[in-house]
C-alpha cells in the first residue's frame, strides 16, 4: 500500500472490482456449502440470553438494539463433530437486531433455531483449529474477545433474509 492510498480506499476498490466477499444473499443462495453442510451441524451445549441496549441500531434510527449473547463453555467434541474426543475452546458470540416488531419476531425464530441446535457447529478453520462457528444460518456476529463485527449493519434486507433462511429450515 503506497502512502497515497488509505486502507479504506483499497478496501472499497476491492468491492467495486467485485473482489470482496460474497454478499449475504449470495451466501444464502449458495447454501454456504463452502463452509458447513447440513449433515455436520451439531451445536455444542450453550446458553442464549437477550438484552436491550438503549442505543440506536445503525440503519434503524427509531429502534434500540437487541443484543443476543450465545455462551459456549469449553468442552469435548462428540462423534458428530470433526474430531471426536478432542477439546474445543470456550466462546461467547453476540448478535444484534433492531428492537422493533420485525427484530422481535426474528428473535423468536432464532430462539427456536437455537433450541433445535441449528445456529452453531464446530468446524475446522483455515489454521486447522476446531472452533465454534455459525452453521448455515447467516448471523451478524461480534466475538466478545475479538471486538470485531462481521457482516455489519446497516443492512436493510438482513431481517427478511434471515427470516427466509430460518423458515426454509422449518423454523416458524
Amino acid at each position: 500500500m503506497g502512502s497515497n492510498h488509505s486502507s479504506d480506499t483499497l478496501h472499497c476498490n476491492r468491492y467495486l472490482k467485485g473482489q470482496g466477499p460474497q454478499s449475504l444473499a449470495q451466501r444464502v443462495n449458495d447454501g454456504m456449502s463452502w463452509r458447513i453442510t447440513s449433515s455436520n451441524v451439531y451445536q455444542p451445549e450453550a446458553k442464549m440470553s437477550l438484552e436491550i441496549l438503549h442505543k440506536k441500531m445503525p440503519g434503524f434510527p427509531d429502534a434500540n438494539t437487541l443484543k443476543i449473547t450465545y455462551s459456549f463453555a469449553k468442552g469435548i467434541q462428540t462423534e458428530k463433530h470433526p474430531h471426536p474426543g478432542q477439546p474445543y475452546a470456550q466462546k461467547q458470540v453476540c448478535t444484534y437486531l433492531p428492537e422493533n416488531h420485525e427484530g422481535r419476531t426474528v428473535v423468536t425464530l432464532l430462539e427456536k433455531a437455537f433450541n433445535q441446535q441449528l445456529l452453531f457447529t464446530i468446524a475446522t478453520n483455515e489454521s486447522g483449529e476446531d472452533v465454534i462457528t455459525p452453521a448455515s444460518v447467516p448471523l451478524k456476529i461480534q466475538h466478545e474477545e475479538e471486538g470485531s463485527i462481521i457482516d455489519g449493519y446497516p443492512d436493510a434486507n438482513y431481517l427478511t433474509t434471515l427470516s427466509k433462511v430460518l423458515r426454509s429450515k422449518g423454523i416458524k
